[in-house]
């Protein structure tokens, strides 16, 4: 599988994501003219070294001093000439910003008024990465981000020093799950505007894959630190055949929940999140029967679900087991048509392959199967077995 990683072991821009991607091989005129159109700013693309590494430099010169509030922004967006994955990609980013600069503020969005983010310089940048993004067309890689370097000690804002990093960048750190760390040197590493662009484009955060490099870029950063100041980006593909995938276990014991409650349960945790739930009979202090609850859960999802187990059970608590991960195989929906007593019925089938394409398993929908066995007549592990074997005839050769 192709993939990404974003390997920011010294924080994380604006400037240096659209950087890194130019020198991943980007359009740098695309890049700047979409920027220079979003924005009153003129853009400087070109090439400097930080401590011996060669890195793309952008630079963004504001033309026009003040500050828009997010309405204002994404009208602007919306109203320009360029791709509508760009708008919607940069629009995206915008709300990962007023989301967590609202939060912060204790305000909503619509009242929302950015005042650094919302510069002339903050929107190019968004804009252009979003564009440089696209034009590489990472949308079809699975992108991950190794553990992001925020810096240290404190920063000016002009309603006083806060420590490193920046409440809207650490609000986002939280909200999306990213993984961080303090360091290497003092000062601001990671910007807001480079966490919301991280927290858009990743979609695999904590573990790193065995990856086969095929291209490295590099992002430079302004500052000249004793550290190299350049976001990485590493450009590959994924040498396992399964996918590793961050899960936790959440846990509980019942000793006075009915069956139907618990059948209950079952379908409230799946529709919020749950990846699987399992009941298991056990028993309990004093001889009295109950019931062990586990639900295998991304992290993102274990407070909602530990709630929603709290308020159905009546538990007191739920224990949080972390898994280091599991392996999965990548899955995909599909349908088939079968010929029944002369009647064509088309029923849905899940199809499991590993990462390069081969197809690992496939099972029918037992729903439809059921549906369809009541039409024909035919019984239905019939049904489930016919279904299965026309699939494996459609849909056994290997996806590129």
């Amino acid at each position: 599988m192709k993939a990404i990683l974003f390997d920011p072991f010294c924080g994380a821009s604006g400037d240096m994501t659209i950087g890194a991607l130019i020198d991943l091989g980007a359009d740098s005129g695309k890049t700047r003219e979409a920027m220079e159109c979003a924005a009153n700013v003129d853009v400087e693309i070109s090439r400097s070294n930080r401590k011996g590494i060669s890195a793309c430099s952008v630079e963004v010169s504001t033309k026009k001093e003040g500050s828009l509030a997010l309405s204002e922004i994404i009208i602007r967006i919306k109203a320009m000439d360029i791709p509508s994955v760009v708008i919607d990609d940069a629009i995206s980013v915008f709300n990962i910003l007023g989301k967590a600069e609202a939060k912060i503020h204790g305000t909503t969005l619509e009242k929302l008024h950015f005042h650094e983010l919302g510069q002339e310089d903050a929107i190019a940048d968004i804009v252009g990465a979003c564009t440089a993004f696209n034009d590489l067309g990472l949308k079809e890689y699975r992108i991950y981000c190794t553990p992001i370097s925020v810096g240290m000690g404190f920063i000016e804002f002009s309603h006083g020093k806060f420590p490193v990093p920046a409440p809207a960048a650490l609000e986002i750190l939280k909200e999306y799950s990213l993984p961080w760390q303090m360091g290497p040197v003092e000062g601001e590493l990671l910007t807001p505007t480079g966490a919301a662009l991280l927290a858009h484009f990743v979609n695999e955060k904590g573990i790193i894959p065995v990856i086969k490099a095929h291209k490295i870029s590099y992002g430079a950063g302004r500052k000249d630190l004793f550290v190299p100041n350049v976001l990485r980006i590493v450009k590959g593909e994924i040498d396992d055949a399964l996918i590793t995938d961050m899960i936790e276990m959440l846990e509980t014991n019942v000793d006075d929940v009915t069956g139907q409650v618990l059948g209950n349960l079952i379908e409230e945790l799946l529709k919020a999140g749950a990846r699987d739930v399992s009941i298991i009979p056990a028993t309990m202090k004093k001889g009295r029967s109950g019931h062990i609850i586990q639900v295998i859960a991304k992290p993102e999802d274990s407070p909602g679900l530990a709630r929603k187990i709290i308020e159905e059970t009546g538990s007191l608590g739920v224990r949080i087991i972390p898994i280091k991960h599991r392996l999965i195989a990548l899955r995909e929906m599909n349908k088939v048509s079968i010929i029944l007593n002369g009647k064509e019925f088309e029923i849905a089938v899940k199809i499991a392959r590993d990462s390069r394409g081969v197809l690992l398993n496939i099972s029918a929908e037992f729903e439809d199967c059921k549906r369809v066995s009541s039409k024909s007549g035919i019984p239905v592990r019939n049904v489930i077995r016919i279904t299965e074997e026309e699939a494996r005839k459609n849909f056994s050769a290997v996806i590129a």
